[in-house]
């Protein structure tokens, strides 16, 4: 069952910016930029105050995603992303990503913290950060 709502067009969306930002990483990579962004949705809190949907998430600005902002993003949606991004509005989640609202790939090591927020673990190239449960508790 959805956490959020989406329409099919919502889903390849979010099929789309996974594809963009994490393809490298694979099918679990790829989920967890899904995480992120369904938890950008859900959490109401933060830097994503009013995010009710995948268009506004994918597009935030600023705060959004790179991947929107290069030719690749905008290709059509595989079935095999839309399936993937299907599991994450479904509730999947994947650790270190289960509760993060941020990612980024750093040049070196993951660091402790990230704009006061911790990191909950590294998966290939990407740092995965996490609010507290008090700010922030529908992520959890």
């Amino acid at each position: 069952m959805a956490v959020i709502k989406a329409n099919s067009n919502q889903i390849a969306m979010l099929g789309r910016l996974m594809r963009a930002e994490a393809e490298g990483e694979g099918e679990p990579g790829m989920l967890m930029v899904g995480n992120v962004g369904v938890n950008r949705i859900r959490g109401n809190c933060l830097d994503f105050r009013n995010i009710r949907s995948i268009p506004q998430m994918v597009f935030q600005s600023p705060g959004g995603f790179e991947a929107v902002h290069k030719p690749y993003f905008y290709q059509r949606a595989r079935e095999k992303y839309t399936r993937l991004a299907r599991r994450a509005v479904n509730g999947e989640r994947t650790h270190p990503a289960s509760n993060a609202l941020w990612f980024f790939r750093p040049a070196g090591g993951c660091p402790g913290t990230w704009y006061d927020q911790r990191n909950t673990g590294r998966f290939k190239a990407h740092c995965f950060f996490a609010p507290s449960a008090s700010e922030c508790p529908r992520v959890y």
